[in-house]
Formats: structure tokens, C-alpha cells, sequence
């Protein structure tokens, strides 16, 4: 029997992204009969529930639902969307992000397949608008240097991983590790796949699983983002330190180094030489990874505008990392 599919969707101020998603779901492969979509919304103020309404007015063959999210959090969201879903299979999308029309029917075929407690796939980074700059956001957001070794961006052949983006599982995952931990702001996918690790669960990435996502449009919402990730990604390694990964510690020790640097540089020359010389060998790997992208896809603003997005991952994620440290540290203390 084909097993019913409940998608869960987080969802706020999505207006731009809401229907390509919807749109995506409806051409799916899967049986329609046997989708359901639970949109949980952070009370959205431009336009997206108008979007979903419209949505479920020119479609109503396929049953889609909303469900208020007050918190205004993802794990929140996720949470209610859960508590609504009616499906033996459950399967996490967000509002900025386009499933291909197999997406579903694999994910099933996977848990069928016995592959993996929680089954992902590959994103697709693809730029949130038409501007030169979120061209080069999407470049970063796929690239090594911004990313390191995150498999969900780049495998090609199917593994077994720490994590996955937009996961899918049974509804009896949820009764043996839980739900979404709404303590935390970000890194609510990691730390639950943590707890499933944990128990001796297998999370399964399958690059026949794909979704394009849509990235940040602009530095500041980039950078805000990332803030987010490093400051949450702290406040969940004090509870599994041993998830802590090589590319993740990058960041807020290039920030300490830059701060350090600048600090004795006042007293000390010679930091201010060094502090120099590690701002120039760091942007020179910068633009020749530019100049290399520019060239392959053949955009120059990717040579300035790659850079420029990469070093505002760096630093956010770093800053927002160390700035998590030392409020703990005041909260500890107060």
C-alpha cells in the first residue's frame, strides 16, 4: 500500500517562494490522494496567506492546510505542523524551497527501502532575486569555502551523514525521540538528529532526493542568517559537544584572530603586520576562488561579489558563535 504523506512546512512572510513550493507539490510524482500539506504560519504579514488561500482556491484536489504558529520559530512551527499532520510518513519542506516532482516519491521509496530513520537529499542553491549580489550569495552558499564539507551541498553518491536539510520519517520517530526542541532558535534539525544518532538511529542522504533552495537576496539578510546559525549552533553544542566539526570552528577563530590582531596592533606593531598579512593571504584565496566561479559560470560580478558573501558567512556565523559564548557566560555569572 502506498503509505499517506504528510509535508510539514514552517512558514513566515514567504509571499515571493510560497506558491513555487505549492506549485512543486503539486506536480509530484507521488499520489495525490495520498499528500497532504500542513503550512505552519508565524502569523505572515505580506501576503503569503493570501498566496496559500489562492492556492488552495485554484487547487482544492490537492489538501492543503494552515496551522498557526504564534512563536513564530521554526521548531515551532514544525511542531504544530506535526501535531496536525495525519500521515504515517512525515516530510519537512520550507517556504523557500522548490522539491523536484520525484522528491516525495524517493523519500518513500527510501524508508521503504529500510534506508535510514531520516532521509534527505541535496540542495540546489539557486539566488533569492535577480541582482548581481544575490547571484553571488547562491555561488557562496554552495561553495567549499563557505560551506566545507557539508555533503547535502555537493554529494553525488548516496551516505550516511550527520544531518540532512528538509529530512522525512515516520511518525514513530517522533514517539521514540521526540519532537523539535523549541529552545532553540536554529539548529533545531542538527540537535534532533543528534538525539536520533544518540539512539542508534541512521540519517541517509540520497542525491536522487533533490530540492532547489532559494537563497538570502541580500548581504544583510545573509548575514543575519548566518548570525543566527553561529549563535544557536553554541547554545546546542553545550548539550552534545561531540558534534562539533573541523569547518564549524573555522569561523569564530578567524574572528578571534581578527579581533586580537587589531587590539595589540595598538600596542604592538608587529600584530599590525600580521593582522595585514592575514587579511591579504585571506582575501587573496577569496577572489582566486572568485575568479575561478566567474570564469565557470561566466558571471564577472561573481570575481567582487563571491568574496564579499563568503567573508559576510565567515564573519556573522563567527561573531554571532563568540557573542553566544559570552552572553552564557553573563547569564552564568548574573
Amino acid at each position: 500500500m502506498t503509505p499517506r504523506v504528510s509535508i510539514i512546512v514552517p512558514c513566515y512572510n514567504e509571499q515571493s517562494t510560497i506558491r513555487l513550493l505549492l506549485e512543486a507539490l503539486l506536480e509530484q510524482t507521488y499520489p495525490r490522494l495520498e499528500m497532504e500539506v500542513i503550512i505552519a504560519d508565524g502569523l505572515s504579514s505580506d501576503g503569503t496567506r493570501e498566496a496559500i488561500a489562492q492556492f488552495q482556491k485554484d487547487f482544492p484536489d490537492l489538501c492543503v492546510r494552515l496551522v498557526e504558529n504564534p512563536k513564530r520559530s521554526i521548531p515551532a512551527g514544525l511542531n504544530r505542523a506535526i501535531e496536525a499532520a495525519r500521515g504515517e510518513i512525515l516530510l519537512r519542506l520550507d517556504g523557500h524551497s522548490k522539491p523536484y516532482p520525484d522528491y516525495v516519491t524517493n523519500c518513500v521509496s527510501a524508508h521503504a527501502a529500510g534506508r535510514g530513520a531520516n532521509v534527505g537529499g541535496v540542495w540546489e542553491i539557486r539566488p533569492g532575486a535577480g541582482t548581481w549580489i544575490a547571484e553571488s550569495i547562491a555561488a557562496a552558499a554552495a561553495h567549499p569555502l563557505g560551506v566545507g564539507d557539508a555533503l547535502y551541498r555537493h554529494a553525488k553518491h548516496a551516505a550516511e551523514v550527520d544531518t540532512v536539510p528538509f529530512g522525512s520519517f515516520r511518525r514513530t520517530l517522533i514517539e521514540q525521540v521526540g519532537l523539535f526542541d523549541e529552545s532553540l532558535l536554529s539548529n533545531e534539525d542538527y540537535e534532533f538528529n543528534a538525539r536520533l544518532r544518540a539512539q542508534g538511529g541512521k540519517i541517509w542522504l540520497d542525491p536522487s532526493i533533490r530540492s532547489i533552495y532559494f537563497a538570502r537576496p541580500t548581504l544583510l539578510e545573509l548575514m543575519r542568517q548566518y548570525w543566527r546559525y553561529g549563535f544557536w549552533k553554541w547554545r546546542m553544542l553545550r548539550r552534545y559537544p561531540g558534534t562539533l566539526r573541523w569547518r564549524q570552528a573555522l569561523p569564530p577563530l578567524f574572528v578571534i584572530s581578527l579581533m586580537g590582531l587589531a587590539v595589540l596592533s595598538i600596542f604592538i606593531p608587529l600584530a599590525g603586520i600580521v593582522l595585514a598579512a592575514e587579511l591579504f593571504l585571506y582575501f587573496s584565496i577569496m577572489i582566486l576562488a572568485g575568479f575561478y566561479v566567474a570564469l565557470h559560470q561566466r558571471q564577472a560580478c561573481l570575481i567582487l561579489g563571491l568574496p564579499l558573501a563568503i567573508a559576510a558567512m565567515h564573519l556573522a556565523w563567527g561573531s554571532g558563535f563568540l557573542w553566544s559564548i559570552l552572553s552564557s557566560s553573563f547569564q552564568k555569572h548574573g
